[in-house]
């Protein structure tokens, strides 16, 4: 099928040919690269949390890539895109890398051996001057895969960051990130929080501290009452700051959203005012800080707990210099709305055989 011919059902995408995975996984990781860029050029975080955004942003393109490598030659499954209010890939692809992992020498003990398959590939290239079948293919990939993928760098549903020293000069003393793939959404969010520690190591508690975060923080939901209820569950802690980044969505040629962006971008390239690889990145940055704090309790059980200000919400969109323009001239009222005017980040040009 030629990539000239994508057609998708309205909630899923599923990747069937060679030149969709090359397609996408081209589009998606120069998008991702793009955004860090962006993100740093234009403070949207500061220096450290730049840093932390990298890494997660590194371990997602990381599962992307694997997947690629995963389905390249498969004829019977495919990899599948969310488009109901994402552009990525569904979070169960990330849990079936996960477990594929978990029986990584058991799928390998399975396959050809390496040698017999190099020996078979020169045979059929060489003497038989014959293209390599595509099962063939399939378990080269495969064993690329399996050997080669590692288990520890896949984006998983929670991915917990350390406790770090907070920047110079911040009102609190200590830091803490984390991300995590929203089900609902099929959307990755990454989180950091600022927060004082009420003892004298803070790596005594840390086992606390993850375990609240990964049982309480790893949707997206209110965050002021997300904020309330970590300050709560964690009375040695005093939080300060919590900022949550989403992520999403890729408007682009799969995503089949609500989005007013993703609906003029998918019009357009019908049209073919733009080309088939035209996208924009939506990235929303929540925050809310306390303000005071206030004890509560009984007398021998009372808690310090923090009183949390209004949420504050800043929209971005990110896109290529046509892309703004478009938009300003079919959407100027979601650009108008915007925390700054729309981040240009460079094209992607994709040409891909017939």
């Amino acid at each position: 099928m030629s990539i000239n011919h994508i057609v998708t059902p309205l909630d899923s995408a599923i990747l069937d040919s060679k030149e969709h995975y090359v397609f996408y996984h081209r589009m998606v990781d120069f998008a991702f690269k793009e955004l860090i860029v962006a993100v740093q050029r234009e403070k949207i975080c500061d220096d450290l949390e730049v840093k932390l955004f990298k890494q997660y942003c590194d371990l997602l393109l990381y599962s992307i890539e694997a997947m690629r490598v995963k389905y390249m030659y498969d004829d019977e499954d495919n990899m599948k895109v969310d488009l109901t209010d994402s552009g990525l890939p569904n979070y169960l692809e990330f849990r079936y890398l996960f477990n594929d992992l978990e029986l990584r020498d058991e799928y390998l003990g399975k396959l050809t051996p390496v040698a017999e398959l190099k020996e078979e590939f020169l045979d059929t290239l060489l003497r038989k001057k014959e293209p390599i079948k595509k099962s063939k293919l399939f378990q080269a990939a495969s064993i690329v895969y399996y050997t080669s993928v590692n288990k520890q760098f896949i984006f998983n549903r929670f991915v917990q960051g350390k406790i770090l020293n907070a920047p110079e000069g911040d009102e609190a003393d200590l830091m803490t990130s984390w991300s995590f793939y929203d089900v609902s959404h099929n959307r990755p969010f990454i989180c950091f929080m600022y927060f004082n520690y009420d003892g004298n190591r803070v790596n005594d508690y840390k086992e606390e501290i993850y375990e609240v975060l990964k049982s309480i923080a790893d949707r997206d939901m209110s965050l002021d009452t997300l904020a309330y209820t970590i300050d709560r569950k964690l009375p040695k802690l005093s939080p300060k700051l919590i900022k949550r980044i989403d992520l999403g969505p890729l408007h682009n040629v799969f995503a089949k959203d609500e989005h007013q962006v993703t609906h003029t971008i998918l019009e357009s390239i019908a049209k073919k005012e733009i080309p088939l690889e035209s996208y924009a990145f939506s990235l929303k940055v929540d925050e809310v800080s306390s303000k005071s704090e206030f004890k509560e309790g009984g007398f021998f059980s009372k808690q310090i707990l923090q009183r949390w200000d209004d949420v504050f919400i800043k929209k971005y969109i990110l896109a290529p210099h046509r892309i703004i323009q478009l938009l300003y001239n079919k959407t100027p009222e979601i650009m108008n709305g915007l925390a700054k005017p729309p981040i240009e980040i460079a094209g992607v040009e994709i040409n891909l055989k017939k």
